[in-house]
């Protein structure tokens, strides 16, 4: 099960609550299609996994909505090379 996260539509990202920080993920929609430009953990919490939970929550979000996506930023085109359970919802 993955962590609720929030879709901040104003500033076009997800984001993810993480010990009084945010990691975020830049998104644009384009109909069916969700692009992520940008995946962006602060610091402090990189290596803790934070930036995987937080994909991990776009992915189920994306498969909720029906949406594909495309993974623009290379970390998220690697994290989900990486979770190939994942690899169905590539555009």
């Amino acid at each position: 099960m993955s962590e609720p996260i929030s879709d901040n539509r104003i500033k076009s990202r997800f984001e993810l609550a993480v010990e009084g920080q945010t990691v975020f993920a830049d998104y644009r929609r384009n109909g069916g299609t969700l692009l992520i430009s940008y995946v962006e953990a602060p610091p402090s919490l990189r290596g803790t996994g934070a930036a995987g939970r937080l994909m991990e929550g776009v992915m189920t979000r994306a498969r909720s909505e029906g949406l594909k996506v495309v993974p623009v930023c290379s970390y998220a085109a690697l994290w989900i090379q990486r979770h190939k359970q994942h690899a169905d919802l590539l555009a």
